[in-house]
């Protein structure tokens, strides 16, 4: 059985180009321009549209919208998390924050094309 992560987009082609480009991911499906899966590693993030046929995009009962930008995000864990800010901000990434620490290591949060958080994580112990 497969865990996967869904991210409702603005834009999939340009989510598709910021996961694939920025952050390692490789496309295993782009099958209607309103969705596509993304893969890391053991990650299966799904990517949908706000508009389209699918199910993800469809109206809830009381009338709201699927939509991008929450606070829930995946986690991504990087070796060195100033070479990665430095490198996606050389790319024009846009970051919620600046590098925090906690008791189990340091985090940033970028943003994907629709606002949606990825946190990128470098654990103490490395």
């Amino acid at each position: 059985m497969a865990i996967s992560v869904r991210y409702i987009v603005d834009d999939v082609d340009k989510a598709i180009a910021f996961y694939t480009q920025a952050l390692g991911f490789t496309v295993a499906m782009h099958p209607a321009p309103s969705f596509a899966i993304v893969v890391k590693d053991d990650l299966r993030l799904l990517l949908n549209g706000t508009t389209g046929p699918g199910g993800a995009s469809q109206p809830m009962p009381d009338g709201r919208r699927p939509e991008p930008g929450g606070w829930n995000r995946i986690h991504i864990e990087v070796a060195n998390l100033e070479e990665e800010v430095k490198r996606l901000r050389a790319a024009g990434a846009k970051f919620r924050n600046e590098i925090v620490s906690g008791a189990g290591g340091r985090q940033i949060l970028v943003e994907d094309p629709s606002g949606n958080p990825v946190e990128l994580f470098e654990p103490q112990n490395r």
